[in-house]
């Protein structure tokens, strides 16, 4: 029975992993991909390794620290991570997706920086 549930854990973290893929093959923009990257590594590596912390305790029957330790460290850090990465892109002047309806970044940098990402595009236009 128990092996059922590790197994489930496993396939469920497969099944994330597979869905960040697909996203980061389908999705139209930078932040879109972030977000199936994060997704993906978040849902789908913590499921596969509880499943692994799940056997060695109950099939083995050895505690391991360190597999909670992983699962913790990638639950804290995988968002930090992604939220830097976009939040740079934004700061770069990576553009949002055509349809893409809500920019909660626009109004957060200064304009002296707003008229030097201005002028940085015309430059690369010209």
């Amino acid at each position: 029975m128990i092996e059922i549930l590790i197994s489930i854990f496993v396939l469920i973290g497969g099944f994330f992993s597979l869905l960040g893929s697909i996203g980061i093959l389908r999705l139209k923009d930078v932040y879109g991909r972030i977000h199936a990257a994060t997704k993906s590594a978040t849902l789908g590596v913590v499921a596969t390794i509880t499943g692994t912390f799940l056997y060695f305790l109950i099939i083995d029957g050895e505690f391991s620290g360190n597999i909670l330790l992983t699962i913790l460290f990638v639950f804290m850090t995988a968002p930090v991570a992604a939220h830097i990465i976009s939040r740079s892109a934004h700061r770069t002047g990576i553009k949002l997706w055509e349809q893409s309806t809500v920019d909660e970044l626009v109004d957060t940098y200064p304009e002296k920086e707003r008229q030097l990402h201005q002028q940085a595009e015309k430059t690369e236009r010209s």
